[in-house]
């Protein structure tokens, strides 16, 4: 765990988590269209789920090491 990132750090971190919250919100659009599909694709539906768990876990180590005092 970082402890007393500087301000260029932490820009670069929440910049970082912007990044990833979008991608993660616009997955979620994407996951319900393909899932909607009678004939979609369960494997590229199965990617796209673990791609959105991944952003997840990415998005809660960034927000630790942001505001470490704050459960994410």
């Amino acid at each position: 765990m970082l402890t007393g990132i500087g301000n260029a750090e932490r820009v670069n971190l929440m910049e970082r988590l912007v990044a990833l919250e979008v991608e993660h919100r616009d997955l979620d659009g994407v996951i319900q269209r393909i899932a909607d599909h009678t004939s979609h694709d369960q494997l590229q539906l199965t990617r796209l789920k673990r791609r959105k768990l991944l952003l997840k876990d990415q998005i809660a180590w960034i927000q630790r090491q942001i505001d470490p005092d704050v459960s994410a």
